[in-house]
């Protein structure tokens, strides 16, 4: 498949204009290669997903984390990344999550959407566990049922307020920070960065379709959980 058509199938269903402003979504790396005929699609570009790529021979590495800097040997592959768009698109990284949990989203603002349903803090434990060896959570005013609960995939955690403030009484993120649990009104569960996100994958070969071979990269959270020794 021409690369090129690779990207507008990606821009299609996730647009740039959509990426915040910071934010570095689109090729990091383009080499003179037209012709793509084997991707490898992983969480975050990595030496070792370098690595496996040129192992597994193949052409290009798609991404949902950005890069800011890119090594020098690393500029004999094309690398292409889709991040905040990903995340705003309808179908992406969050909705991804969503609809794993079994969930249908009933609002959405940018980057957090909203599920209505009435669940027991103790039920939706178990269904968060599933997906998420290392979830944490927090429960300051000791909720018992949850009948709003917002979802941000990745580190989502600066939108607390914001999902209180639209009715939440639960939240569901990853990379929750001390201070920002200790004055939580809401209920927050963490389920780690790595694993609200790497759901979303698939939906890279999804969209690009079928005449192209993909690869997943073999990567993991960085974090240890000494029950599962992840």
């Amino acid at each position: 498949m021409e690369k090129s058509k690779i990207a507008k199938k990606i821009e299609y269903f996730a647009p740039l204009e959509m990426q915040e402003k910071w934010d570095c979504s689109g090729f990091a790396i383009k080499t003179g290669r037209a012709e793509i005929q084997k991707i490898m699609l992983c969480l975050t570009v990595t030496n070792d997903v370098v690595r496996q790529a040129k192992e597994q021979n193949c052409d290009m590495i798609v991404s949902h984390h950005p890069l800011f800097f890119v090594p020098f040997d690393w500029k004999n592959i094309d690398i292409y990344c889709a991040h905040t768009n990903l995340d705003k698109a309808q179908g992406g990284t969050t909705d991804i999550l969503i609809e794993t949990l079994g969930f249908k989203v009933s609002d959405v603002e940018e980057f957090v959407r909203y599920v209505d349903t009435e669940i027991t803090v103790e039920k939706f434990l178990m269904k968060l566990k599933v997906i998420s060896p290392n979830l944490r959570y927090v429960n300051n005013n000791d909720v018992k049922t949850l009948k709003r609960i917002a979802f941000c995939a990745g580190s989502g955690s600066e939108f607390i307020q914001e999902a209180y403030d639209n009715g939440a009484d639960a939240f569901v993120t990853g990379d929750l920070k001390f201070h920002t649990a200790l004055k939580s009104p809401i209920v927050v569960f963490d389920i780690g960065h790595f694993e609200s996100e790497i759901l979303v994958l698939p939906i890279f070969e999804r969209i690009i379709g079928e005449d192209i071979k993909f690869i997943y990269a073999k990567e993991k959270s960085p974090f240890i959980n000494l029950d599962n020794k992840n």
